[in-house]
Parts: C-alpha cells; sequence; structure tokens
C-alpha cells in the first residue's frame, strides 16, 4: 500500500545544534502533524513544518508505526536499518512446553465419544488433579473436555459450574447429552442424566440437593451463601477471563468458594484467557492453583512493569517464560491447526467496497470537533481516555453506515450461492438497516436484549436451514452459540477488540462445521476500515504472544492515539 502513496514528508537523523544529541528530524505538514499528536517529548526545529524527535527506544517505535501506514521518504536509510533492527530484534523464544499425554479412558458416567486431542485433555485433567486452565482455541470442545472429567474422576459431584448468562443454557443441553445419572447406591441410570439446578434469582433461599449447579457470574455474590451449603466438590468457570479483576464482586465470591474445604476441583475454560494485559492472568490462577505465580506484588516485580496509568503489563522478554510456566504447571492450550487436521482453517479475505466519503468526512470533522472541545474541557486521565473512545466509536459507526448500501449489495451477491450466511455489525441501527434491506431473504437474527427462548429459536431456524442469512451483533452472537450451519460469514463492521473477531469467527468453525470457515472483512473505501483492519482485527494482543508466540509490539494506547491521528489526517487532507 505504501508504495503507490506519496510520501508525507522525509525522515533524517541529524545533530541537534542546541543540545549536541542525536535526533530525528521529521520534516513535512502532516508528518509533523501526525508526530507532534504522538510523540510528546518532540520539539519544533528551525523551520516551518520541521520538528525534532529525542532518539529513544520509544520514538522509534512511534515513528515505525506511522512508517507501516505512511510512507516517509528516509534520508539516513542505514542508521534507520540499524536503528530499526536493534529495536525490533526478535527475542530468543523458549520452545513451548510439551505435554506427554495419552488417550485417557473416560468413566461409565460419561455418555459419548471423545477425539482423540480430547482424549489426552480429559488426561491432563486428570495430572493436574482437577485444578488447571484449559485454554484451547475455540471450538475445540472445552465443555465435553470438562464433563467427561467430572464423569471419570472420584468424588467430583456436586458440580458448581459459573458461566456467562447466554451459555446458560447450552451447559444444561451439554450436561443432558454426555453425562449419565449415578443413583444413591451407585447405579448408573443411562436413559437419565444427573440433576440440574439451574439458578435464575438473585433472591437468597436455601437450594435443593442436585448433582450440578448452573449460575451466572452477576448472581454469585448474591447466592453465595446458598451456595456454601451445599458441599460442591467441583468448581468449573467458563470464559474464566470474567475473573480478571480481582476487585470485583464476583471474584471475591469465586476466590472465597473455591477456598471452601469441601472443594477439591477447580476447573477454569477460556479460549482468550488474557486480554490486554498479561497481568491479568495472575487472579485467574490464583483461584485454580493459588501460589503457583506467587503474590500479586511478587508476580508483578518478576513479570511486569507499571505503565503511566499504573496498570501492570508483562514484559515483553518475559512473556514466553510466563506461557511456560503456565503451561507446565496449570494451561493446556491447543489450537486448531494442531489438532484437527482434517479441518481445513479459516479463509479470510478483506474486500475493498465504495463508501460514501463526502458524508463520511463530513461526520469525521464533527467529531474531530466535539473531541477538540471534551479533550479542552476533561479534568482527569479517565474524561480524556473516554473522549478518545467515544471518537473512536463514533467515527466506527460512521464508517459502518457510509459503506452500508455497498455491504447489503456485498451480501445479497453471496446470497445467490444457496449457501447458509452469517452477518455480523455491530452497531443497533446498522443492525436493523441490515434487516430492512435483507428482508427478501428472510432473516433470522441475533441482538443485544432478546430473551434466552427468542434467541435459542432464531439459532434452531437456522441451523435447520429454515432460514439461509443470519444477522448477528458481533458481541451480542459471539459467546455462547453454535452457528455450524453457515460456511460464510461477513463482517458488516469491524470492531475495536481482535478477541471479539475471533470469537465470531469461531461460532462458526466449531467441531460440528466439516467445511472451510470463509471469512470476509469488508473495508470501507476513504474509510480508516483499512487501518483498523490492520492493526485491530489481523493482529493480537498480548494473549497471542504469551499463550502462541505470536509478536504485537505496540499497545492499545499506541493503536488509539494513531487512529485519532489518522482521523485529524484525513480531515485536514481534504
Amino acid at each position: 500500500m505504501a508504495t503507490s502513496m506519496e510520501n508525507i514528508g522525509t525522515l533524517e537523523y541529524v545533530l541537534d545544534k542546541y543540545s549536541k544529541i542525536w535526533c530525528w528530524k521529521v520534516t513535512g505538514e502532516r508528518a509533523v502533524s501526525m508526530i507532534s499528536r504522538l510523540v510528546p517529548e518532540a520539539w519544533y526545529g528551525e523551520n516551518v513544518n520541521e520538528v525534532i524527535i529525542p532518539d529513544s527506544t520509544e520514538s522509534v517505535k512511534q515513528i515505525k508505526l506511522i512508517l507501516d501506514r505512511y510512507p516517509l521518504e528516509i534520508l539516513s536509510k542505514t542508521t534507520w536499518q540499524r536503528k530499526i533492527v536493534k529495536t525490533y530484534a526478535p527475542k530468543p523464544a523458549l520452545p513451548p512446553v510439551k505435554h506427554k499425554l495419552k488417550r485417557a479412558k473416560t468413566g461409565d458416567q460419561f455418555r459419548g465419544k471423545l477425539l482423540n486431542f480430547q482424549k489426552e485433555g480429559l488426561d491432563f485433567l486428570i495430572k493436574s488433579s482437577g485444578n488447571a486452565l484449559l485454554a484451547d482455541e475455540m471450538g475445540l470442545g472445552k465443555t465435553v473436555q470438562t464433563l467427561s472429567y467430572v464423569a471419570t474422576e472420584k468424588q467430583t459431584f456436586p458440580v458448581l459450574v459459573v458461566a456467562p448468562l447466554v451459555t446458560l443454557n447450552n451447559w444444561e443441553r451439554e450436561i443432558g447429552k454426555f453425562l449419565k445419572k449415578k443413583s444413591r447406591n451407585g447405579r448408573l441410570i443411562e436413559s437419565e442424566s444427573p440433576s440440574i439446578t439451574l439458578i435464575r434469582t438473585g433472591k437468597k433461599k436455601e437450594l435443593p440437593k442436585t448433582d450440578i449447579y448452573v449460575i451466572n457470574y452477576e448472581l454469585l455474590f448474591k447466592r453465595y451463601d446458598d451456595l456454601a451449603k451445599v458441599g460442591i466438590k467441583t468448581v468449573v468457570c467458563d470464559e474464566v477471563h470474567n475473573l480478571r479483576s480481582k476487585t470485583t464482586q464476583k471474584y471475591k465470591s469465586i476466590k472465597k468458594l473455591a477456598a471452601l474445604q469441601s472443594v477439591s476441583y477447580r476447573i477454569g475454560l477460556s479460549g482468550t484467557p488474557i486480554y490486554n494485559r498479561g497481568s491479568e492472568i495472575w487472579p485467574i490462577i490464583d483461584i485454580l492453583k493459588p501460589g503457583l505465580l506467587g503474590s500479586f506484588k511478587e508476580f508483578c516485580e518478576y513479570f511486569c512493569y507499571v505503565n503511566e496509568k499504573g496498570k501492570a503489563i508483562v514484559l515483553e522478554n518475559k512473556r514466553a517464560s510466563l506461557r511456560n510456566e503456565l503451561q507446565k504447571h496449570v494451561m493446556l492450550r491447543r489450537k486448531k491447526s494442531d489438532v484437527l487436521k482434517e479441518l481445513k482453517d479459516k479463509v479470510r479475505y478483506k474486500e475493498v467496497i465504495a463508501a460514501d466519503t463526502d458524508y463520511y468526512v463530513e461526520e469525521l470533522d464533527k467529531i474531530w470537533k466535539r473531541l477538540e472541545e471534551e479533550q479542552k474541557a476533561a479534568d482527569s486521565e479517565f474524561s480524556k481516555s473516554a473522549s478518545y473512545h467515544r471518537a473512536i466509536q463514533s467515527e466506527r459507526q460512521i464508517a459502518g453506515l457510509a459503506k452500508l448500501p455497498h455491504v447489503i449489495n456485498f451480501v445479497k451477491n453471496i446470497m445467490e450461492i444457496e449457501e447458509s450466511v452469517v452477518v455480523f455489525c455491530h452497531h443497533k441501527v446498522i443492525h436493523k438497516l441490515l434487516n430492512e434491506s435483507l428482508q427478501e431473504f428472510s432473516p433470522v437474527s441475533i441482538i443485544g436484549g432478546q430473551s434466552d427462548t427468542i434467541r435459542q429459536d432464531q439459532i434452531d431456524k437456522f441451523q435447520k436451514g429454515e432460514s439461509k442469512l443470519m444477522i448477528a451483533g458481533i458481541r451480542a452472537g459471539n459467546v455462547g452459540i453454535n452457528l455450524t450451519k453457515a460456511k460464510y460469514v461477513i463482517f458488516a463492521e469491524l470492531d475495536w477488540s481482535p478477541a471479539i473477531h475471533r470469537q465470531a469467527e469461531d461460532r462458526l468453525h466449531r467441531i460440528g462445521q466439516k467445511n472451510t470457515v470463509f471469512a470476509y472483512y469488508l473495508i470501507g473505501n476513504g474509510t480508516l476500515d483499512d487501518h483498523v483492519a490492520n492493526v485491530l482485527v489481523d493482529k493480537s494482543y498480548e494473549i497471542d504472544e504469551i499463550m502462541d508466540e505470536n509478536i504485537e509490539n505496540f499497545e492499545n494506547k499506541d493503536k488509539a492515539e494513531l487512529i485519532l491521528a489518522q482521523i485529524q489526517d484525513k480531515i485536514r487532507s481534504k
């Protein structure tokens, strides 16, 4: 992309005549405008449209960030190459820990068959004495591996499953499908499943004696006293990244429950257990295997640095050793590519489509003016940050609206192949307009705020082939549902978080899906979509660096600021 664009300025390594220190000099109106927003330590040079930047690792990172998107003419090529190699030299990576796992045999209480890698997952849980983080990529059957464990290990009932609200019905169905009932005298009843109490209310009330209790995270602290009395032996935390903050009520309740004398087994499940900050893994491990990573203070002193907002971020050169530590003692992480050789992976396409750029730039201008006013009026870092995020979300919505007519045409063309298609969008207004414009295909729909019954009815209609088009809110439709009927997924809008996109794709690409899934990311020409796709969708945060050895050099904040600098640049260049 960079080669076809005109240079926006020059970059040169110079000796600053006042400080007598070697620095970087950037010239050019657009280049100076962007760099002065991204490098606060920069100062203006002697001439108009000239800025001097200290030669630090951080500055080189920021210049590289701009150069990846916009071309600058580099006047000091050898120095730049030397600096960039030094700054970005790959660190020697530790080879990932490989567990020697056998294919364990399931207990009599388990109904059904495990795939070979799932039998190895069961072996891992047995060898971990049921205190483990099962961090397989989405779609590999973490639920069924967990159920096989509680059916195989002795003395696991009663079980408490804590999960996000949207996945509770799924747990109920899977329990009925994979587990047999065991009577009080130990006899198996083939035709029955374990008894389940689905806890739906926060009102305190004595709980009946059942085999399995299922509750969502938000109700946990209200029902803690009732749950503490029923003699829980196994605690399962689904989507365990919900517990990444140790100050929340749900975390404190789980911590107390997991520490009860009756509890022997603690299992965490998550395809994405480490979100934006690696230090968020500590509270999770502190529940599953207390003491493994030391106290939070010890963990931070060894693995982390503290950023300007006081958040603990895992050091780049410690990420591989943290991953190894986790894999050695507590975590099993497999990807589809590791275990499902018969399944081709997803195929991703970035499709550039037309957009109404006049409307887009007009609206951008309004966003920018509002942002500048809010920044001036902001009385705290929190207000400034909230204002940045509002601006970015507003830009995402107008980008969605600017390309909407062309998104609709693209969907109509895909529908001609008579395959089932899922279209993900982010904003309610886009969801509504897509539904109205694609009525000829009788679409089914998932959106936040639906009742469980309506949502399940819509999913069932799609899975049975009664409708070939599903329109889903990307955050409402990204957890707890299977959409394996579809071969095609279209992202009408791009979300801020790469993990959300990955989860959305994985609704289709699960074990029941025997075909390649084709994912189309629709890029509005002349909007910032292309930039967002490159920086926020195709790349991942620290999670992949710790868990999968991919490398991402820039923090969220840098990404946010670069988008804002580009918004400003787009307005000015019109």
